[in-house]
């Protein structure tokens, strides 16, 4: 499944779990975005602009298995990772130092920069605080 839009603001393309915390969050944004497919049968995602990836962190702490699969999957298409120019990732405090590792992580393996971390929902200002964060790095990039 192709991704594109039209547009000055970037293209999110996010990953969310059916409980739909992430593509809550995305949709309070305002920018387009595009869903990475939650089950295996699903038509794979590719994209041919580049995008900001907004990622949970799973793995209960842990640093395996942080990066849900579905991300793994999407990333390793060529295409897809050269197109990545940041990362904002959700967590759980509770998790300690593995707090929105899944950002720390991408980030690294992609050399972009971690954009900003929420917790869980994000929270109102959390919302504007991304919002505004992501117009001025698509403007200034």
């Amino acid at each position: 499944m192709p991704a594109s839009g039209s547009g000055s603001g970037p293209l999110l393309v996010y990953f969310s779990s059916a409980s739909e915390n992430t593509h809550r969050f995305v949709g309070k944004l305002g920018f387009r975005g595009v869903r990475i497919p939650l089950r295996r049968r699903d038509e794979p995602l590719t994209v041919d602009e580049e995008y900001v990836l907004v990622v949970p962190t799973y793995g209960g702490g842990s640093v395996k298995g942080a990066v849900p699969k579905q991300v793994i999957t999407f990333l390793n298409d060529p295409r897809n990772r050269s197109l990545c120019r940041g990362v904002i990732a959700s967590g759980n405090t509770n998790f300690g130092e593995a707090y929105c590792l899944a950002g720390d992580i991408i980030a690294s393996k992609l050399g972009v920069p971690f954009l900003y971390r929420y917790e869980l929902l994000g929270t109102p200002t959390d919302v504007v605080r991304v919002r505004q964060g992501l117009e001025d790095f698509w403007q200034t990039r």
